[in-house]
Formats: C-alpha cells, sequence, structure tokens
C-alpha cells in the first residue's frame, strides 16, 4: 500500500516536471521567435554592404563598427536632431497632459454623481470604436479653422490655424475614450469610506483626486504611460496629414522618407535601430509598475 503510493506520487511529480519543462521549452521558443525580428535589425546595422548580398550574405558581421550610424545621421538633407527634438517634444507634452486629462476623467466618471453621467460615458466608449482614419479629415478642418492662430483671424479663416505645428499634433491627441476608459476602471476599486473620510476632512472633489486618488495611480498610469508613448512616438498617419514642412517633421515621418531615399539597408536599420530605443527605454522604467497593473487586474477583492 505505502510503496504503491510512493510510486503514485512519484509519477505525478515526474508528470508535473515534464509538464513544467514543456511549458518553459514553449515559452523561449516563443521569445526566441518574436526576438529574431529585432536581433536582425541589430546585426544588419553593424553589417556592411557586401554582407548583406545574397553572394556573401552572412548572419554575423566580419567587423563591428558604426560606420553605418554614421553615414545615416549625416545623410545630406535630414537634420535628425531636429526630427527627435519634435518627436520627443510631441510624445512628452502629450503623455503628460492625457495621463492628467484621463486621471481626471476616469476620476469624474468613477467616483462623482452628475447628471448625464452614464449616457456621456456610453459617449466616451462609443469613440473606442471609432477608427482615427475616419475622423481625420474634420480634425483637419479644426486644426486649420482656430481662431487667431496661425495667421486666422477671429472668424478663423486666412490662416493655416494649427496646421503644420507641434501643437496640432499634441492637443487632439491628450484625451481618448481608452485612457478614461481604464482609469474609471481602476478608480471603481477604491472603497467609498475613502471618500466619505476625505471629505469629513474638508476635501473638495479635486482635492480628493489630486491629494488622495491621483497618489495611488502609479500603476494605472505607468501603464497608460507605455501604451500612449507607443503611439504618439510611432505614429505616420496623423503627422503626415497635419504637417508638411521639414521643421515639423517627426522621427517616423523622416524615417519613411530616409528609407525610400537610401537604398542601403544596413544604415536604414541603424535608423530604425536607434528610433525605437526611447521606447525600449520607457517600457523598462515603468515595466515595474505595468506588470503590477496587469497582475492587480485579474485580481478579485
Amino acid at each position: 500500500m505505502t510503496l504503491s503510493f510512493r510510486k503514485h506520487s512519484l509519477g505525478v511529480h515526474t508528470a508535473r516536471r515534464i509538464k513544467g519543462i514543456a511549458r518553459y521549452i514553449a515559452l523561449i521558443t516563443l521569445s526566441a521567435l518574436w526576438l529574431v525580428p529585432i536581433i536582425f535589425v541589430i546585426l544588419t546595422s553593424f553589417k556592411s554592404a557586401s554582407e548583406l548580398s545574397l553572394r556573401q550574405f552572412a548572419w554575423l558581421p566580419s567587423k563591428w563598427s558604426f560606420d553605418n550610424y554614421i553615414k545615416a545621421f549625416s545623410y545630406p538633407g535630414y537634420d535628425w536632431p531636429l526630427y527627435f527634438r519634435n518627436s520627443i517634444f510631441v510624445t512628452v507634452v502629450t503623455v503628460i497632459g492625457s495621463l492628467f486629462l484621463n486621471s481626471l476623467a476616469g476620476f469624474a466618471f468613477a467616483r462623482l454623481n452628475f447628471r448625464g453621467r452614464d449616457i456621456l460615458f456610453m459617449i466616451f466608449l462609443a469613440g473606442m470604436m471609432v477608427p482615427p482614419q475616419s475622423i481625420i479629415i474634420p480634425q483637419y478642418l479644426v486644426l486649420k479653422g482656430i481662431p487667431f492662430v496661425g495667421g486666422n483671424n477671429w472668424l478663423g479663416q486666412g490662416g493655416k490655424g494649427l496646421l503644420d505645428s507641434l501643437w496640432g499634433l499634441i492637443i487632439p491627441q491628450l484625451c481618448g475614450s481608452f485612457g478614461v476608459f481604464l482609469c474609471k476602471q481602476f478608480y471603481l476599486g477604491f472603497p467609498k469610506s475613502l471618500d466619505d473620510a476625505a471629505r469629513i476632512d474638508g476635501c473638495r472633489e479635486f482635492q480628493i483626486y489630486w491629494k488622495i486618488y491621483l497618489p495611488q495611480s502609479t500603476t494605472i498610469l505607468a501603464t497608460l504611460t507605455i501604451l500612449k508613448s507607443l503611439a504618439v512616438w510611432s505614429d505616420f498617419f496623423f503627422p503626415m496629414i497635419m504637417t508638411h514642412s521639414n521643421s515639423t517633421r517627426t522621427v517616423q515621418l523622416a524615417l519613411q522618407l530616409f528609407k525610400s531615399s537610401s537604398t542601403k539597408w544596413n544604415e536604414v536599420m541603424a535608423v530604425v535601430l536607434v528610433t525605437i530605443l526611447p521606447l525600449v527605454i520607457i517600457f523598462l522604467c515603468a515595466q515595474k509598475y505595468f506588470i503590477q497593473s496587469v497582475v492587480s487586474s485579474g485580481m478579485k477583492n
């Protein structure tokens, strides 16, 4: 009896170990498949032109040199420091502004009672279902017709408004339905007694948001930071429609133009690698809070 029980326990333990090993092998395989394109970009950015040809193709560069980076970022007609400054400014201002507006709107929908709250929130949710490409023409007309900006008169005529400006790329992206929805769902998990205690201490609604809710929103704000930074930094379609001059060109626009003007893929990959570095840095800085948000979203009180 005891011997058979030990054999059964040993068999169960062995089966669990085999399942665990198989699971790790599958995860490692999937991770390797996802990393192959990134590794290929990194290796290609250090290769010479001959090592990219079919006759002399090599996976590893024979000489590790930054010549491709120097040639790519000194390519005539491209002001890469300006493009990076534009993208960084647009991304930073948009992310900071959207974090404040999204969290404030989410707090209002989750914790305040006002007339038409549910109907207004349903309208916000409907905005999540509208493709951004379908509203690009109304956005273009609104930005062009803003009064007293870009040479416009008080009727919004005579100039270009906020078109071909960095603020024209920032303002339409400051608030989004998805961010408001995430913040609302996050704030619904706070106990109602927290609001009552704050009101007893004399706090008004904005003080409750600013002093109590916002300091405890690190996880959700880190998640929104990653998602919004990725969306704004990688956006190509919206800047392509709203800007046309070299002074307002973003990194993604410059990258597409560079790909069409340069036939050397090692130099193109060098630029691609540098353009994704800011997103990698942002994710590494916010990774801890992002994982906490994912874990807490799957837990119930």
